[in-house]
């Protein structure tokens, strides 16, 4: 059987260079999220915040990323990979420095509105990047891996937000935690956008620009073709995060009203469920190549159920011994089947609309994650927290699985060669002759 790092072996300085650069970004992007969910309860205290205030500002985060994805994926098909990811990493890294600087609601809201149209392109855009350099038969596991720094960025924030603030004066903690967010800003210095995009990109470029052709950002909703796959990527990333949303957010809460785990101890679970969710990515990302990405989203949908019916369900108790497991399990889970999304999505888009169609689907997902969330809190009033995980985790799940009955295959296709459902309209494509643009 072949190393799962086999294709790190056989990559050149330069796709070396752009999975460190991406995967990097990928994990402090991660950080700056969830930090700021670790620190709702000290921003309340700081800013004199509401508990609905700090939601407020959390949602308006995640639907300024799902604006800013799809803009940020439509500005890289038509400028380049690299020179967008430049500006996204330098965009949400500059206004996740300027958060620790917020002395009110109102000024944090903007801030956090504002740094979120970088936060949701900085994914989008590095996997683009990299799916297309790296070699077909390795897509699945170089852009896997790059996803598998979401839950180190899951715990970096975690020890931000706990022992890093607390050996902090208090008015002073949280502030440093944010002016950390800036560190991203290095990495821009290691991407090259004079040679850093991909020669699929740059001949696809090419091609439209001598047959003087531009594709407008509505073209991932147009032919009905098309707009089936850019419909049924964004349920499969709505299913998705809309299940792990679901569960994450209110997992604290239920460890400690449900569990009776004091604070600190579920803080530990915290990086727990983070492992499992490295570890759950690097498998997925290695079997993705070898079992298709269908497969890997079904397999992992599928444990993701058994993993929380377990953890949520079953009469565990408080002991911090069998919950840990059970929790690395859920988080194997959970955080896995993420890793599928960036080889899946850069297959399913041919490359002029790749950038606009990823971010889209990937993004809206993010934002839609919402309903479950609120989901939890409905079902939660009449019943517990724990049922109302369960309820919203399992039905959005199952739209994700659902969504991979009605999506092509696409483990190793070539990026070059256009299936039957990427062929735009010259209409929409702004074409002045053929109409094979990809």
């Amino acid at each position: 059987m072949a190393s799962p790092f086999d294709w790190y072996k056989e990559a050149n300085a330069r796709v070396r260079r752009v999975f460190w650069t991406c995967t990097t970004a990928w994990g402090l992007d991660a950080m700056d999220g969830l930090v700021y969910q670790y620190l709702i309860p000290v921003l309340i205290i700081a800013l004199g915040m509401t508990r609905e205030e700090a939601g407020m500002i959390a949602s308006a985060n995640y639907f300024a990323a799902a604006i800013g994805g799809w803009v940020g994926g439509w500005l890289c098909d038509r400028f380049g990979r690299a020179r967008i990811l430049q500006v996204t990493i330098l965009w949400f890294s500059g206004f996740a420095f300027l958060s620790g600087f917020a002395s009110s609601f109102e000024q944090l809201l903007v801030i956090r509105l504002l740094q979120g149209l970088g936060f949701g392109a900085e994914w989008a855009v590095g996997a683009v990047l990299l799916g297309e350099m790296v070699a077909r038969q390795h897509r699945g596991k170089a852009v896997g891996a790059m996803q598998s720094a979401a839950p180190l960025g899951s715990m970096l924030a975690a020890l931000l937000a706990g022992p890093f603030v607390a050996a902090l004066p208090p008015e002073w903690g949280w502030r440093a935690v944010f002016w950390i967010g800036v560190l991203p800003a290095v990495l821009v210095f290691f991407v090259r956008r004079s040679d850093d995009d991909s020669e699929v990109y740059l001949k696809t470029a090419a091609r439209l620009r001598a047959e003087k052709r531009s594709v407008p950002m509505f073209a991932i909703f147009w032919p009905p073709s098309m707009l089936k796959i850019t419909a049924l990527a964004a349920l499969l990333a709505i299913g998705a995060q809309g299940a792990g949303f679901a569960v994450s957010n209110y997992l604290t809460s239920f460890l400690q009203n449900e569990r009776g785990l004091a604070v600190s101890v579920s803080g530990y679970m915290v990086f727990v469920l983070s492992a499992g969710g490295f570890c759950g990515a690097q498998v997925n990302a290695y079997f993705s190549d070898r079992l298709g990405r269908r497969t890997m989203f079904r397999l992992f949908g599928a444990g993701f159920i058994l993993a929380i019916s377990f953890y949520l369900l079953a009469p565990l108790g408080s002991s911090v011994w069998t919950l840990m497991p059970a929790g690395f399990v859920y988080g194997f889970f959970q955080f896995g089947i993420y890793a599928s999304f960036g080889p899946y999505f850069t297959e399913l888009f041919p490359t002029e609309l790749r950038g606009s169609g990823q971010a889209f689907a990937y993004n809206l997902g993010r934002a839609t994650s919402g309903v479950f969330i609120f989901g939890v809190a409905w079902l939660a009033s009449g019943a517990t927290v724990s049922i109302g995980m369960y309820v919203m985790g399992v039905l959005a799940i199952a739209l994700a699985i659902t969504a991979t009955f009605l999506l092509p295959e696409t483990a190793g296709r070539n990026l070059e060669m256009q299936p039957e459902h990427m062929h735009l309209e010259p209409a929409m494509a702004g074409a002045t002759g053929d109409r094979n643009v990809g």
